[in-house]
Order: C-alpha cells, then structure tokens, then sequence
C-alpha cells in the first residue's frame, strides 16, 4: 500500500458513484480506500431532518453497505470507514491533506444556483490543496439510455480506460497539474490528451483583420507546449501523448477533448486573497459542465 484514496459520503447518487470510482482509483493505484461521512451534512431529501441517534445510526448503516458492496466489486481492496463530526467541507479538507486524493460527488449546475453538495464541492475543493475529484452520477435522458457518468466504467477496475485530458496554462508553472495527469495516464495505461487554447482578443474575430494571426498565435504556442511538455515525455515513455495547442475559447476546447476522457484534469492557482482561495473561471466551467470526473489539482 502507498497511499489512501478518501470518498466523502451523504447517501446521494453522486457520492455513490463517487465512491465507486474511488474504489476503483485505489484498486488501480494499489492504495487502500478510505470511505468518510461528516454528521453534519446538510439535510437533503436524501438525509431527512431526524434525531441525531438516528442520523448516526443512518450514517452508520450507509458506510457498512457502501463498503460491503466494493469489497464485492474489488476483492482485497482493503477500505476503511469514518464518520465525521463538523461541516462537510472542513471535515473533508482535514481528510483530504492525508490523502493522495479526494472524490466527491458533484451535480451538474444550471442557470439555477446550485445544490448543497455543490456547494459543499466548491467549499471542499478550496479549502484543501490536495486533488479533489468530482464524480457525477451516470446521467438519464430521459429514454432509459444514459450518459458518460461514472456509472459507465467497469466496476472491477480492469478497464478498457479512456483518455485523460488536461487543460494546462503555457504561459505559467503547471508541474503540479503535469505530474497529476501524466501519472494518471501512466496508471490507465491510457492517452494523455494535453490541451492549451488561448483567446484572442474580441478584435481579432472580425473578418477584416489578417485571418494569418489566429494560425501564428498556434503556431507559437504549439512550440511553447512542446517544449514543456519534452522533460515529462522522457519520465514517462510509456505514456502516448497527444498534444493541441488552438486559438479560442479555453473552457470549450477543454470541454471538446473531455466529451469521451476517462478523467479530466484542470489547474487551480493556489493564491492567498482576503477573499479566500481562488477557482480560476476555466476550472470552474470544467467542473459544472463535463460528464466526465474531474480532477482539480492545486498547484504554484
């Protein structure tokens, strides 16, 4: 065992998928999988307002069936529960600075202010500096057939695995977020699709301007990203690497690549500010809008 990969639990699809993918993530890794529940989750339709016995009981009940179902799925996974007292987010982020990485459950956000877990995944993720994952529930539409959630991954972890994407800053340090990504891939034995796209100003989109300039700013940094990623390429060989550098909007280009990926991998600056940590606008879309899980790396 090298490390523990923790799930955070509330009983709502989302964390059941969450879990899910964890054990499958420890199992891959050969780490052990730490499942937790804070008691002060907020109440939900899912967790009804009841007496505290009865929310620990009921909490105590949901670790023991989460855990007895991977055992089945991953047969000597060794996996360990904890219930939790205080709020989620800072009972989670404690959890997560012991851990290699913390998943979650996350919902899908709209024009509507999103859920409690989504707050409580937006809380969670800025309070920590180690990687935060975000799992969706496998997603209806509405004919009985389903999307790209978690749910469609084999559930013994033997895959076939997708790609993992990563969305990097050529113009800043992005170790950190590489060393993730790469070693993902390496342990999927999948393609690494890098992506770095960079907006022109509003200007450069009218047809009167030289339609050369969006081809330059690509070509430039096709040159910039090669030569980054050159160091990460030679540590690891094993790792098929496919690298796009586009002029355009930086979260859709993400999104585009991240349609069929296993796992999606996006950077937060870890910056200090009076206001609390900072969740880049390219993360943020990344997470509210992919089906895929996604990995939120903090990084210098």
């Amino acid at each position: 065992m090298t490390g523990t990969v923790t799930a955070g639990l509330d009983g709502s699809p989302q964390s059941i998928a969450a879990a899910r993918w964890a054990a499958r993530e420890a199992d891959l890794r050969r780490d052990r999988l730490h499942l937790v529940h804070a008691d002060d989750w907020p109440t939900t339709a899912v967790v009804r307002l009841v007496s505290p016995d009865e929310q620990r009981r009921w909490a105590d009940t949901l670790l023991s069936r989460t855990s007895d179902e991977l055992r089945k799925r991953h047969p000597g996974l060794e996996i360990t529960t904890s219930r939790l007292s205080g709020r989620p987010a800072a009972s989670l982020s404690a959890e997560a600075s012991k851990a290699e990485m913390l998943v979650i459950g996350s919902l899908r956000l709209t024009g509507v202010p999103g859920s409690l877990i989504g707050s409580v995944a937006m809380a969670t993720i800025s309070a920590t500096e180690r990687p935060v994952v975000l799992v969706r529930a496998t997603t209806s539409t509405g004919k009985g057939e389903t999307g790209p959630g978690a749910g469609d991954e084999p559930a013994e972890g033997t895959g076939p695995y997708r790609e993992v994407v990563v969305g990097v800053d050529i113009d800043q340090s992005c170790d950190g977020l590489l060393a993730f990504a790469f070693d993902e891939a390496a342990q999927r034995g999948c393609t690494l699709r890098v992506v770095h796209a960079r907006s022109l100003p509003l200007g450069f989109s009218y047809p009167a301007l030289d339609p050369g300039i969006p081809s330059d700013v690509e070509r430039r940094a096709a040159t910039t990203l090669s030569g980054l990623l050159l160091p990460w390429r030679e540590k690891f060989p094993s790792v098929n690497v496919v690298e796009k550098a586009v002029a355009g909007p930086v979260a859709q280009h993400v999104l585009n690549a991240a349609a069929s990926a296993d796992l999606v991998v996006v950077g937060r600056r870890i910056r200090r500010s009076p206001v609390g940590a900072h969740i880049g606008h390219v993360a943020h879309a990344v997470m509210h809008h992919a089906d895929a899980p996604v990995a939120v790396v903090a990084h210098h």
